[in-house]
C-alpha cells in the first residue's frame, strides 16, 4: 500500500536552520529528516530513517555476497582490550572513556578491532577455519573536538565494520581487494560518483589503506587525481614524481644581510615588504613531536605534509608549537623563526629547499629577517626529505607523462590492510598445518552510513532541494493531487498508487489539503525521484503529469501507462 504524507511524520521547514553549514545539513533538517539531540548526536526521524535502512540494505548484500558473516558486538568495551593493544591512551580524547557503578573502567567503541580480535583468539585454533571475515552495522561514538557538519562529523554515527582474519599476508591481500571490489559495487549501487584512493591508516594503523571518496566540491578531504592513469590519493598521502632541478650545489656570491621588516610575520606580508616573490622564502616551522620541539623548513609557497613528517619522526603526537613555544625556542615572536642559530634543534627540510639560492629567513629576532641565505652554507640541514604537500601540476608518481590535479571528496568507506598489528599484541594466533603458532593477518574495512547519505545530497542537489538517486531515495514516486477534495483526483491518486506498488516501487501521496506551490516546494525539497501529478485538466484528457526530479523534465503520460513510463525511465527499483 502506499504511505500517504498525513499519516507520515515529514516536519519540513520553510527557512534554512542557523545552526547548519553544510548543504547536506541544511536539506537534512529542512526536509524533516534529522533532527539534533546534542552536539553531533541526533535523531532519525522516518524520511531520514528510511534512506539510512536503503543503504545499510546494499551494504549488507553486497558484504554477504562476498562471504562475510554478519554479528553484532557490544557498544560499551571494556578498558583492559583497549589497553594490551595500548590503544586507550594513543586514540586521544576522541574515545569517550567512563567508569561503571563497581569503578570498572569502559569507553563507547569507535572501533572495534580489539573486541573483534579477543573474539576470534578465543574461538579460532586451526589453520582449517581460515579465511574468516565478520560485519556488524551498529552505532559508534567518537567525541570530535568540534562537531559539526551533520551527519557528516558527527559524534555518534551509524557505521558497518568488518574485520578480516587470514593465515597469510598473500591470503590477507586477496580479501583487501575482494572488499575493494565489493565497496565499489556498494558505493556504484548507490548512484555515487566516487574515486578510490590512496590513503593513510591513521589511528587505525596497518601497513596500507584505500579511501572510498565521493567526489564533490563541498568535501573537507583534498584528493589527488592523475589526469593520464588511474593513480589517486588522499593529499596527506599523496606522492609525487621527484624530479631533479639542476640546481644543487648552487651557492649565492652574495653575503648574508640583516634587514629590518617591522610587523611583517607572514609569507605574503614578507614578500610584499621586499617586492619578492614567496618561493624565494624559506619557511621555517616549530613543531612539538611527542612535546619535543623540533624545526621543519619549506619553501614559503609550500605547505607541511604533517602526516608525512608525523611519520619521519616516528611520533605518536604531532602539533604546531604555540606562539609562546615558539619565542621560547627562537627567542622572537612568532613569524620570525629562522634555522640560522638554531643548531640545538634538529632541522628537518623539504627537498624544494635543497640548493635554495639567496633565500629569505627569518632572523630569530623581533622585525628582523635574513637575506641572501643558502641552505648548508649559512645554515645545517640533518634531513632532506619530500615533505610538502602536492600542488597542481606537480608530475605523477606512477606514470611518465601525467600531471596531477586537485578535488575535494567526502569520505564514506576506508579499508585498511592491519597485517598482524593487533594479533600480535593480543596474540591471536592458530596453528599452521606443520602444528607451528603463528600470527594471524588482519584487515579491516568500515562504511560511514550516515556519511554516505549526507555525500550523496552533497553530489545530489540543486537551489530547490535533495535529488536522491533511485537506489536510497526514500521513496521511487510522489503522488501530488492539486485538489485533495476533489473525490475522483483523490481516487485517481490512490488508484495509480497502487498500481506502481504492485510494480515495485515505493509511493507516497501527498493527501494534504494545501495550495499546491506548497506541494512543488515539498515536493523538490524531499528530493524524490518521480513526481506524479495530477490536475483536474489533465485528468479530464485522461493522462497525468510525470517529472524527472533530477532533469526537471516534465511529461504528459495517459493514465494506464504511468507504470511502463516509469519502468522505461529507470533501472527497476524493485
Amino acid at each position: 500500500m502506499p504511505s500517504y504524507i498525513t499519516r507520515y511524520f515529514i516536519p519540513t521547514l520553510r527557512n534554512d536552520p542557523v545552526e547548519a553549514e553544510v548543504i547536506s545539513h541544511r536539506l537534512m533538517l529542512r526536509a524533516g529528516m534529522i533532527r539534533k539531540v546534542a552536539a553531533g548526536i541526533y535523531n532519525y526521524l522516518p524520511l531520514g530513517l528510511k534512506v539510512i535502512r536503503k543503504i545499510e540494505n546494499i551494504v549488507r548484500e553486497e558484504m554477504n555476497r562476498a562471504g562475510s558473516l554478519e554479528l553484532l558486538m557490544p557498544a560499551v568495551l571494556p578498558s583492559e582490550l583497549w589497553k594490551e593493544t595500548k590503544r586507550w591512551d594513543y586514540y586521544g580524547k576522541e574515545l569517550l572513556r567512563f567508569k561503571d557503578r563497581h569503578d570498572r573502567e569502559f569507553c563507547f567503541g569507535p572501533t572495534h578491532e580489539e573486541v573483534i580480535t579477543d573474539l576470534v583468539r578465543n574461538e579460532v585454533r586451526s589453520y582449517r577455519a581460515l579465511p574468516l571475515i565478520f560485519y556488524q552495522i551498529q552505532t559508534k561514538f567518537r567525541d570530535e573536538i568540534r562537531p559539526r557538519f551533520g551527519l557528516m562529523r558527527g559524534r555518534e554515527f551509524i557505521m558497518k565494520d568488518a574485520y578480516s582474519f587470514d593465515q597469510t599476508v598473500e591470503g590477507a591481500r586477496k580479501t583487501y581487494d575482494i572488499m575493494y571490489e565489493t565497496y565499489t559495487r556498494i558505493f556504484t549501487r548507490c548512484g555515487l560518483n566516487f574515486r578510490a584512493v590512496e590513503a593513510d591508516t591513521g589511528a587505525i594503523g596497518g601497513s596500507s589503506s584505500h579511501e572510498f571518496s565521493v567526489l564533490a566540491d563541498s568535501g573537507e578531504d583534498g584528493l589527488v587525481i592523475c589526469r593520464k592513469c588511474q593513480y589517486a590519493a588522499n593529499i596527506e598521502q599523496a606522492e609525487k614524481r621527484e624530479i631533479k632541478k639542476g640546481f644543487e650545489g648552487k651557492t649565492s656570491e652574495k653575503p648574508i644581510e640583516k634587514i629590518s621588516t617591522p610587523g611583517k610575520k607572514t609569507v605574503s606580508e614578507v614578500a610584499a615588504f621586499l617586492n619578492i616573490p614567496p618561493q624565494k622564502i624559506i619557511k621555517t616551522l616549530i613543531y612539538l613531536a611527542d612535546q619535543k620541539p623540533v624545526t621543519v623548513l619549506l619553501r614559503g609557497d609550500f605547505e607541511l605534509n604533517e602526516v608525512k613528517f608525523k611519520k619521519v619522526l616516528n611520533a605518536n603526537e604531532l602539533l604546531l608549537a604555540s606562539a609562546k613555544i615558539v619565542e621560547e625556542v627562537t627567542r622572537a615572536p612568532g613569524g620570525f623563526a629562522g634555522p640560522i642559530g638554531l643548531s640545538f634543534l634538529k632541522i628537518y627540510a623539504d627537498e624544494e629547499v635543497r640548493g635554495m639560492d639567496d633565500g629569505v629567513v627569518g632572523g630569530n629576532e623581533k622585525d628582523i629577517h635574513f637575506l641572501h641565505v643558502t641552505p648548508d652554507r649559512d645554515f645545517k640541514v640533518d634531513q632532506y626529505l619530500p615533505l610538502r604537500k602536492v600542488v597542481e601540476g606537480d608530475s605523477c608518481p606512477r606514470c611518465e607523462e601525467g600531471t596531477l590535479g586537485l578535488t575535494r571528496g567526502i569520505e564514506v568507506g576506508h579499508v585498511f590492510m592491519l597485517g598482524t598489528k593487533y594479533s600480535e599484541a593480543m596474540s591471536a594466533k592458530f596453528l599452521n598445518p606443520e602444528g607451528k603458532e603463528e600470527n594471524m593477518v588482519m584487515g579491516c574495512f568500515g562504511i560511514g552510513i550516515g556519511r554516505t547519505a549526507a555525500a550523496s545530497i552533497e553530489q545530489n542537489h540543486d537551489e530547490k532541494g535533495m535529488i536522491w538517486p533511485v537506489q536510497i531515495a526514500p521513496f521511487h514516486v510522489l503522488i501530488l493531487p492539486l485538489n485533495s477534495k476533489s473525490a475522483q483526483i483523490v481516487q485517481m491518486a490512490d488508484q495509480i498508487g497502487a498500481e506502481l506498488e504492485k510494480s515495485g516501487f515505493e509511493v507516497l501521496i501527498d493527501d494534504r489539503n494545501d495550495r499546491p506551490g506548497v506541494k512543488f516546494n515539498d515536493a523538490d525539497l524531499i528530493g524524490i525521484p518521480y513526481q506524479v501529478i495530477l490536475g483536474e485538466k489533465n485528468l479530464a484528457e485522461g493522462l497525468v503529469e510525470v517529472k524527472i526530479r533530477k532533469t526537471g523534465e516534465n511529461q504528459k503520460v495517459p493514465l494506464g501507462e504511468v507504470p511502463a513510463f516509469l519502468k522505461e525511465h529507470t533501472s527497476h527499483p524493485a
